[in-house]
């Protein structure tokens, strides 16, 4: 009976080890950040796409309002800059329909003018951000306003500002770009269209820092975590097999020991008899 209560008292000590154990792997588990939240899945995966390029953990859900990009709460800022760098994610442009739309209102001719040029510099720019290696796109567009009867009129201007990824190169295509810029915009002509080309600074590679885990108070390295508490969930169970297999040879002796005990001392009866 009392090696049964023994065995009993261990099992119940090795599931109370487990389960702390259980509970310190929950408390170790890193921290995330959402960086994109509800993003269309083409945005989420160029987003997901840039971060695991350089190295960074990014991990994609998907929701009910579209999909999240989440990263490691100490690679947040690393995660930024790539971003950044990447032109991600892409700028929403208002569009035509979406500024002239149906409101209501009546608009004065002074405000219709001024959503006019907004809605041309933003279809332009949407147009232009589509070109291969363009990180943003901006455009601002001057159209003059009706002068009197027989004052000469103002020609119209435009400016196009473009950041490119680095290692790529736009020179051949400002020609291309003109002509566009020309042709969206009525009474613009080709020489008063001017073009800024920026290229973009590239992420500086930085080595990735060692993440640590606190594991029931040891300091175990973030990738060395699965291995560590696999060990420790299995530590009990060999102590247990262990404890199990001398408890049970331990008996087996005690066993034959008491037989040949109770078979030598019926012989001694017997010879006294005699």
């Amino acid at each position: 009976m009392n090696a049964i209560g023994a065995i009993q008292r261990y099992r119940r000590g090795a599931g109370w080890a487990a389960l702390a154990l259980a509970l310190a792997l929950l408390a170790g588990c890193g921290a995330r950040v959402e960086l994109l939240g509800a993003a269309p899945e083409n945005e989420a995966n160029e987003v997901l796409a840039a971060l695991l390029e350089a190295g960074i953990a990014a991990q994609k859900q998907s929701g009910k309002a579209g999909y999240a990009v989440s990263v490691p709460a100490e690679a947040v800022a690393r995660s930024l800059e790539i971003l950044r760098a990447s032109g991600l994610p892409r700028e929403q442009f208002d569009g035509m329909g979406r500024i002239f739309r149906k409101e209501g209102l009546v608009s004065s001719p002074l405000e219709e003018r001024a959503r006019y040029i907004y809605a041309l510099s933003q279809e332009l720019a949407d147009t232009l951000s589509q070109i291969d290696g363009v990180l943003s796109a901006r455009v601002h567009v001057v159209l003059p306003e009706r002068g009197a009867v027989g004052e000469p009129a103002t020609p119209s201007t435009a400016g196009v500002f473009l950041k490119y990824r680095d290692g790529q190169s736009l020179d051949a295509l400002v020609p291309e770009i003109r002509k566009l810029v020309t042709h969206a915009i009525p009474g613009l002509a080709e020489d008063r269209v001017s073009v800024a080309l920026v290229v973009a600074q590239p992420v500086q590679a930085a080595p990735v820092p060692v993440a640590w885990r606190r594991v029931l108070g040891v300091q175990v390295a973030d990738g060395s975590v699965l291995r560590f508490s696999l060990l420790l969930l299995l530590l009990p169970v060999l102590c247990l097999i262990v404890a199990g297999a001398a408890l049970y040879a331990w008996r087996t002796r005690w066993s034959r020991g008491e037989g040949r005990g109770g078979a030598g001392a019926g012989a001694t009866e017997g010879a006294g008899h005699d």
